[in-house]
């Protein structure tokens, strides 16, 4: 009995030693760890965000790009009959719409709904003006039926993308 006793003197604080040191050793390495992903988080931000707030402006960009008043000014010739600006029109917005799919992942999930939905909208409109405007009428004829109907929206689509995108901004930056 007096050799376990005499043994246990001095396996025992050797076992508490050996614990502490383990303890002290994975704490240092799991805060080592937390650090190396602060400094990897930081550093990826300060090279996201800059990208993450162009995209926004991108997108903003295309849905004022997009606008009725704007896209119609752009793109219509006073040669142009209702069915050519109606096909025109419509190729605009998805030529720009694809031109920013990408943005995609840099915005929120809602956000890009938001256009997309805002995209679709406004296509919606502009085949349903053109369905009430004689095919082979002047384009100007579309262009002011396109006005008409996109201000009985209740709300403006586009108008609305801009302004959710705009508070989406202002809450992550």
């Amino acid at each position: 009995m007096t050799d376990l006793t005499e043994i246990l003197k001095y396996i025992l604080p050797a076992l508490i030693v050996g614990a502490a040191t383990v303890i002290t050793v994975k704490f240092f390495f799991d805060h080592e760890r937390e650090n190396r992903q602060q400094e990897w988080k930081e550093k990826n931000q300060s090279v996201i965000t800059p990208i993450r707030l162009q995209a926004y402006e991108r997108i903003v960009l295309f849905v004022e790009r997009i606008t009725p008043v704007n896209l119609i000014l752009r793109v219509s010739t006073p040669d142009l009959d209702a069915r050519q600006l109606q096909r025109l029109l419509v190729q605009q917005i998805r030529e720009e719409y694809e031109h920013n799919l990408s943005l995609q992942i840099y915005i929120s999930i809602k956000g890009w709904e938001l256009v997309k939905n805002g995209k679709e909208e406004l296509i919606r409109v502009i085949n349903a003006s053109a369905s009430e405007v004689h095919p082979e009428a002047p384009g100007m004829d579309l262009a002011q039926k396109i006005f008409e109907n996109y201000l009985k929206l209740e709300k403006q689509p586009l108008a609305a993308v801009t302004e959710y995108l705009k508070k989406e901004v202002i809450q992550f930056f």
